[in-house]
């Protein structure tokens, strides 16, 4: 899937709201295509706030022809029934993007955020505000679940082209033997308008 052009959708599933973001890349300039969030609070049946997830995704998917789908894993919680409602969410997420024939990738959020900002304990805050210096978007959507979807398709874009792997947590096999040390200059060399100085 490493064609000069390509859409990825990045989805950050949620029970309440669910966040997406949609990027074009082609070589190595990327635009957004759509940045947004499914707002699903106002839904009380939870089979009900499935069957629109799966309806808008389709619709997005329909719209922009994305190649690719990277959705943030749920990650582990104490709340079971909580957990359990965000995988519904996720599951129908991807059948969506399984449907329509989209390739589908997840990620751990410790990953994404630590792709996007350099440290996976970075806030909302800090990964929303790294990806509007990369991508130079002047207002911060309203949703915070928005810049969340915005950063799962990027993570993906980046560890899709090797950008990261190097870094990647649970990765068994890195393209190149070399010490974290080299990881981090190669990284660093590649990426300097991303890393703080």
């Amino acid at each position: 899937m490493q064609s000069s052009s390509r859409i990825i959708i990045g989805i950050d599933p949620g029970t309440q709201i669910l966040g997406y973001g949609i990027i074009k890349v082609h070589a190595k300039k990327m635009e957004i295509l759509a940045i947004g969030v499914v707002k699903l609070d106002k839904f009380s049946d939870h089979g009900v706030r499935l069957k629109r997830i799966f309806e808008r995704l389709t619709s997005l998917i329909e719209t922009y022809h994305p190649d690719e789908m990277a959705l943030e894993a749920p990650f582990f919680g104490k709340n079971v029934q909580s957990m359990l409602k965000l995988g519904r969410a996720q599951g129908v997420s991807m059948a969506a993007g399984l449907m329509k024939g989209l390739t589908i990738n997840e990620y751990a959020p410790r990953k994404v955020k630590q792709s996007i900002t350099g440290k996976g304990t970075a806030t909302k805050e800090q990964v929303a505000e790294m990806l509007q210096r990369i991508f130079g978007f002047e207002d911060m959507p309203k949703y915070m679940d928005a810049t969340d979807g915005l950063a799962v398709a990027y993570c993906h874009y980046l560890d899709s082209t090797n950008i990261i792997k190097q870094q990647s947590v649970g990765v068994k096999k890195p393209v190149k033997k070399q010490s974290s040390k080299n990881a981090w200059s190669d990284f660093a060399k590649k990426n300097e308008d991303r890393v703080k100085k």
